[in-house]
């Protein structure tokens, strides 16, 4: 149940920037999952074989354990897709500016 929430605000939340931005809803809400879960595969990739190199003798029959490593991994491979996204997105924010209010005016005045 805790991964259902987590999916679900994960997803909203970047549904909601892509709104903002003016950017593809669903894309952007179904990739920041599929970031979420590659981060904590790549986790879980990476640990079985540090384990191999390492031999450090560990217990791959805890799944629970395992899946709760995972979160913060997803998680901060979510916040850096999402910083990502942000700061590109207010790059590209093209701000419109009322010029007719400004006719006449001097260029130190404005």
């Amino acid at each position: 149940m805790l991964g259902l929430l987590l999916i679900y605000f994960i997803g909203k939340r970047f549904y909601d920037l892509s709104i903002e931005y003016n950017q593809k809803k669903w894309l952007y809400a179904i990739l920041s999952v599929v970031v979420y879960y590659a981060a904590a595969m790549m986790l879980g990739f990476l640990l079985g074989i540090l384990d191999v190199l390492f031999d450090w003798g560990v217990d791959w029959d805890n799944s629970f354990g395992w899946n709760l490593l995972g979160i913060p991994a997803g998680l901060l491979a979510v916040w850096g897709f999402y910083t990502i996204l942000e700061t590109k997105w207010k790059k590209t924010i093209v701000v419109v500016k009322d010029e007719i209010q400004d006719i006449g005016k001097h260029s130190e005045d404005i």
